[in-house]
């Protein structure tokens, strides 16, 4: 019999529509906004005296609030207003001090039953709410001192080399040299010519003593100040895509700032501490008993257990951790305690093989550098609160371990507390070392009055193409028409069940692209009751119409929508931005209009009509008699 069909195909209609509307039932649910509090490493846990601490100070900022909860490693307190979320924010974060990252969050509100099933809300783009912008700036004076540091390390070397005898100091970004006779400063400058032609130099005698000063020019300070904002921007995308954002924007703005946008960000303490962390490592070998204070250093271990330990290293740095091109956390098989492993490219390998090889026996010390702020608070004569922060490099040694053999490329890292700090440790080294401290000089989330407007707008636009296309359609195909509505409605909540299940970031564009599939979801429809009515006029009994209109426009609305599709995949391929963003919901948008107006008419067609007799066809405008 003409028009029946199977029933897996029926079943596989209403699975479809089911899902699409358990999936797309937790974007009825508005997130609140809230504040995020997590320790300033994975280390610090969060209790209740923490969250009464918290609570405390928005008591008595007279700041509304509910929903406290705490998750091990964070702290989420729901805000009943949005306007006090950065006020909320500054009067936690004095509370609790410089020990905690408290960040600006978007709270879920999806219920448990929905969540336990894996349904969540779509991601909003920052043109509509949700998610973090930060603006960052790059401390390029700090670069410009550490390639002179580098340069003043290396001048030592080659001069220890030649034999030239003086002393090499730095202040205020100025390597100086002191030589006892005009001799050996002439060595020394012949060395700088051959090996540091980029340095600027000045020679001076004073009281019998050959001064020889060393600077870098205007254009060699900017060529570093660039380099090392590119570095920071390539190191900052890295974290960024470790932290697996969608659709995130990391770019360049003016001299030496970035700007990062991240996109439903749901844990945005750690977002901010990982982007933030100035983390590096250094490998330098312990110093020996008989070796000058000027030549070496102490620092502490990261012991909790015993903070007084301390070791001796010496000054030179054998590699850091530019070097490191791969670093995963792991086990140590023999104790069980956590380590990570490193991969070093292949100068890094050579310089590390080279120096292991002829220190074999002596101890090698993995120091652990972090970039942290001192924040104190003050009151000025008018009783205003002034914040002054200060900024200081932490170093602490994470192990000692003696050299038993040449290492190459690949070694591991050990004498690490826990699993988290070995992941975190790995995270950082993997994502690339920042080449210069960056401080945080603005967050915020997308004001509610944008968001909110930019929602709205493109609601409005939605429901009035939709609107317009349901009335076109019953008009012009009357209860065929209502077949297509039908279809057109069931379309817009498989596709937005669809982004909800890929996390997909709906932007303003990507709305664009929805009003775009509401018009084109009805094309293969239009197509199919044309080809329906044609047969009809040719003499063709209904229901041999209605399974030639199907059959025979299929291959034409399969062209036509492949070609949309295969152009949209390209737009998300090469696009950026806005523009991938309009390419999701095309893409999706083309696949589920395939669905429902192929699949999803056809069934609810051969439902009515299939298997039974059938006189006519009322499928002519309203305005048409039969």
């Amino acid at each position: 019999m003409l028009n029946k069909y199977p029933f897996w195909k029926y079943l596989l209609v209403i699975t479809a529509v089911a899902l699409g509307f358990l999936y797309a039932t937790p974007n009825l649910y508005m997130p609140d906004h809230a504040i995020q509090i997590s320790g300033e490493n994975s280390e610090v846990k969060l209790d209740k005296d923490t969250v009464k601490l918290a609570s405390s100070a928005l008591d008595k900022a007279t700041i509304a609030y509910f929903g406290e909860t705490v998750d091990g490693n964070n702290l989420l307190i729901r805000l009943r207003d949005q306007e006090q979320q950065l006020l909320a924010q500054a009067v936690i974060q004095q509370a609790l001090g410089d020990g905690y990252v408290v960040a600006l969050n978007l709270a879920a509100t999806t219920p448990d039953w929905l969540s336990a099933v894996g349904a969540g809300p779509m991601k909003l783009g920052l043109d509509l709410s949700g998610g973090v912008h930060f603006l960052l700036e790059v401390d390029t004076p700090a670069a410009v001192t550490k390639r002179l540091q580098s340069y003043m390390s290396e001048l030592k070397s080659k001069l220890r080399e030649e034999k030239v005898r003086g002393v090499i100091s730095m202040e205020d970004n100025v390597i100086t040299g002191k030589f006892r006779s005009d001799a050996l400063r002439s060595q020394a400058i012949s060395v700088i010519r051959d090996e540091f032609p980029q340095l600027q130099r000045k020679s001076f005698e004073e009281n019998d003593v050959f001064w020889l000063h060393l600077w870098m020019g205007e254009q060699q300070i900017k060529q570093v100040e660039d380099y090392a904002v590119n570095q920071n921007l390539t190191t900052l995308r890295n974290r960024v895509n470790e932290l697996g954002v969608a659709e995130p924007l990391v770019q360049k703005q003016g001299r030496n700032r970035i700007v990062v946008e991240l996109p439903g960000v749901q844990d945005t303490a750690e977002a901010k501490r990982i982007l933030g962390k100035t983390a590096n490592l250094e490998f330098r070998l312990e110093a020996k008993l008989d070796e000058s204070i000027a030549s070496r250093e102490e620092f502490v271990f990261r012991d909790k257990n015993d903070s007084r330990r301390t070791a001796w290293l010496e000054k030179k740095v054998v590699i850091s951790g530019d070097r490191v091109v791969n670093a995963q956390s792991s086990f140590d098989p023999q104790t069980s305690r956590p380590q990570v492993n490193i991969t070093l490219d292949g100068p890094g390998g050579k310089l590390m093989n080279r120096m292991t090889r002829h220190n074999v026996k002596r101890n090698l010390g993995v120091l652990f550098i972090e970039r942290k702020t001192r924040t104190s608070y003050d009151t000025d004569a008018d009783g205003k609160t002034v914040i002054t922060k200060a900024k200081y490099d932490q170093k602490q040694m994470i192990s000692l371990a003696t050299i038993q053999s040449a290492l190459g490329t690949q070694f591991r890292i050990t004498g690490l507390d826990s699993v988290n700090e070995a992941s975190e440790l790995a995270l950082l080294l993997r994502a690339g070392a920042l080449a210069a401290p960056i401080d945080f000089v603005e967050e915020r989330t997308v004001g509610p009055s944008m968001g909110a407007e930019n929602v709205e707008l493109g609601m409005q636009s939605v429901q009035i193409g939709m609107l317009l296309v349901v009335i076109f359609m019953v008009f012009y195909y009357r209860f065929y028409g209502l077949i297509a509505d039908f279809a057109l409605i069931m379309n817009l909540v498989i596709l937005i069940a669809l982004m909800s299940i890929l996390s997909a970031t709906l932007t303003l564009p990507g709305i664009a692209g929805i009003v775009l599939t509401v018009g084109m979801a009805v094309d293969a429809n239009v197509l199919i009751f044309s080809r329906i009515k044609e047969e009809l006029r040719h003499g063709m009994s209904p229901q041999a119409a209605i399974k030639a209109g199907y059959d025979r426009a299929f291959v034409t609305i399969m062209d036509a929508n492949i070609t949309t599709l295969l152009v949209a995949i390209i737009l998300y391929g090469v696009g950026t931005g806005p523009v991938r963003g309009f390419a999701v919901t095309l893409c999706l948008g083309i696949v589920t209009s395939m669905f429902t107006a192929i699949m999803g008419t056809r069934a609810l067609v051969n439902l009515i009509y299939g298997g039974r007799k059938i006189d006519g066809l009322n499928i002519r405008p309203i305005w048409q008699s039969k």
